[in-house]
């Protein structure tokens, strides 16, 4: 009985155990524990841990904070592909089994190495090989190395931090490959790339072009070892190529001005063709203008166009006369000559530039002539039919001048040939502005500087003469055009009078009556110019009559009588009284006439006036008062009263 308390442990305890067994075969595996993970490709990281009882295979995580990543892995270590280079990874594993899977493990950090350099090979001469590639993300340097391919020979390697590197001293037509990697910052290699390159012939050496005669292109090179024949490639500018086959070392080719031609030559031989070699560019001579035209010419300048041509990046125009030479420099088709000599034949030449080939001093020229001087007035003069002559200095050759008078009466012109020629039908009195012109067939000269010409001044349209005292006379005149000044002058054998006036009439005093006169007109400009009026009259002044007396002639007659003084004239007596106003006139030569019907007893005053030709009564003639009485005596008696003051 004592050992019954022993047995219900027993079976206890084997109780506890299976329930323990059977938990355990129906719990998930353990966490498994990383114990390191690297990187040595750039789109995997290996992860190694310890094994884990009962797990049946591992799962990886890889994550960068973007992207999460998985792989299963039967064993350690185990790898996650399918990342991206140099880039930061946390990695996880967790461990599975039928029961389940575990937790995952503590992270580990790991980062994937450099991508591989993408390498481009090319060998550009015999005996070296270029190695490019484009920068890698993170790398801050490059390893690259070259060998035969078939293992013979030396390695070289060189370090960089560029992105190309040549390698130089190989053999030709060799087959070598290129290994290539690139670093961190911490000197980790990335993953490396492999690539072959051969070196296949020298490709022609010493190419030298000629173009002799312009038009024709030369390309001769140096003969290559091993070279059976050759092949010279020439291709223009504008795209067009064509090329030669021959076994000689030189080919010809047509060429045109203005292009620039690329030439290549290969060598071949049963292997193929040699590599490229220098490619050359020959630039022909630009095109020189051909259709030069003046589109203004002038006596000192003269505007040239022409049609823009290939290859030309400035034009030179130069016009030589002699030892004058004019040029200008222009990168536009068109060029203004100027500072040339008037009526003067330049010969006119366009070269066309290029920075490449220099000027084409090839292109033809043209002759053009300047327009004609301008000609110099000499001397203006006006002769007395109111005709102007003009002379100037002519200097051109075969040129017709015209002259111009410009005023404000209108426009008159003149042409010649020679060096003068001459105007009328100026009106008087007018300023113009002279100019004179030479015109050719190349086209006209400037103006002549101005010179001023004043007509004369015009005379009055007619004079009239006017008696107004014994010894004053007034001449007036009218006109249409005012000069500045007129003169009369009275002339006779005794002497002169002379006024000078800037009205239309003028009085002349100390005149002898009863003699004849000479009467003459000037009109004077302001300037002085004179025209003597091409009328002249003749005048003379009538005398007042001497000694007038009344006589009685009955009872109702008066004879009044007077005393001629000088000269013929004739006469007219009026009496003025008070019952009206009694008028005679003489015949012919006599000197009296006779009033009838004439009333006694009253004052007569009584005026003898000479007549004018013009038949007007000058009455400035002294007056004198008589009374007639009635004495009863038949005769009667006229008392003399004295004078009346003329009016």
């Amino acid at each position: 009985m004592a050992r019954e308390p022993e047995k219900g442990l027993s079976l206890i305890g084997l109780i506890l155990v299976c329930v323990k067994m059977v938990v355990s075969a129906k719990t998930a595996p353990e966490i498994p524990t990383i114990d390191q993970a690297y990187s040595k490709l750039s789109n995997s990281i290996t992860v190694e841990w310890a094994s884990v009882p009962g797990a049946t295979s591992y799962l990886l995580t890889a994550e960068d904070g973007d992207t999460v990543v998985e792989t299963m892995a039967a064993s350690s270590p185990g790898t996650v592909a399918g990342l991206k280079p140099a880039t930061l990874y946390q990695v996880t594993v967790r461990s599975l089994s039928a029961a389940g899977r575990s937790q995952a493990s503590a992270p580990k950090q790991a980062k994937t190495v450099l991508a591989a350099p993408i390498l481009e090979v090319s060998s550009p001469s015999p005996d070296s090989i270029l190695v490019q590639w484009a920068a890698v993300h993170m790398a801050i340097g490059f390893s690259v190395s070259i060998m035969q391919a078939n293992g013979l020979g030396r390695i070289w390697k060189e370090n960089t931090t560029n992105t190309s590197l040549t390698f130089s001293n190989l053999e030709a037509g060799t087959l070598y490959t290129v290994k290539a990697y690139a670093w961190n910052a911490n000197g980790i290699p990335g993953d490396d790339s492999t690539c072959n390159q051969r070196t296949i012939a020298c490709a022609p050496g010493r190419v030298t072009i000629q173009e002799n005669p312009p038009g024709h292109l030369s390309v001769a090179w140096s003969t290559v070892d091993l070279g059976d024949y050759y092949v010279a490639f020439v291709k223009s500018d504008d795209g067009l190529e064509v090329h030669c086959n021959t076994s000689l070392t030189q080919c010809n080719f047509l060429s045109e001005c203005g292009f620039t031609y690329f030439i290549s030559v290969f060598a071949y031989n049963k292997a193929g063709h040699s590599p490229l070699g220098d490619v050359f560019n020959y630039t022909t001579a630009p095109c020189c203008p051909r259709d030069i035209n003046p589109v203004s010419v002038s006596s000192d300048r003269m505007e040239v166009i022409w049609s823009p041509v290939r290859g030309a990046e400035l034009y030179e125009t130069k016009a030589v006369a002699g030892y004058n030479v004019v040029e200008c420099n222009d990168t536009a088709p068109a060029c203004t000559l100027s500072a040339l000599e008037c009526d003067t034949k330049y010969n006119v030449t366009v070269y066309s530039f290029s920075e490449v080939r220099g000027s084409n001093r090839s292109c033809a020229s043209r002759f053009i002539t300047t327009a004609p001087c301008s000609p110099e007035i000499k001397s203006i003069s006006e002769d007395a039919s109111s005709t102007i002559s003009v002379r100037w200095r002519a200097t051109n050759e075969d040129a017709t001048y015209t002259v111009t008078a410009q005023g404000e009466k209108g426009r008159y012109r003149c042409s010649s040939k020679g060096e003068a020629c001459s105007m009328g039908g100026l009106p008087c009195g007018s300023v113009f502005s002279v100019t004179a012109v030479a015109e050719t067939e190349v086209g006209r000269s400037q103006p002549s500087y101005s010179v001023p010409l004043e007509t004369v001044p015009c005379c009055p349209a007619g004079l009239t003469i006017t008696q107004v005292t014994q010894s004053v006379i007034n001449v007036s005149w009218t006109f249409d055009t005012m000069a500045q000044t007129y003169v009369t002058l009275l002339e006779s054998h005794t002497g002169q009078s002379k006024c000078h006036t800037h009205q239309s009439h003028c009085l002349l005093g100390c005149i002898t009556c009863g003699i004849n006169y000479t009467v003459a007109l000037k009109a004077v400009s302001a300037s002085g110019l004179t025209s003597d009026c091409a009328y002249r009259s003749d005048f003379s002044s009538a005398c007042c009559p001497l000694g007038v007396k009344l006589y009685r002639l009955g009872p109702n007659g008066i004879r009044i009588h007077w005393q001629v003084s000088r000269g013929s004239a004739n006469y007219s007596t009026d009496l003025y009284g008070s019952k009206g106003i009694f008028t005679c006139a003489p015949r012919a030569g006599l000197s009296f006439c006779d009033v009838t019907e004439i009333p006694c007893g009253d004052v007569y005053t009584v005026m003898v006036s000479p007549v004018a030709q013009t038949g007007l009564k000058l009455t400035f003639c002294p007056k004198k008062i008589y009374s007639v009485t009635c004495s009863g005596s038949t005769l009667g008696m006229v008392i003399y009263r004295g004078k009346s003051k003329a009016k």
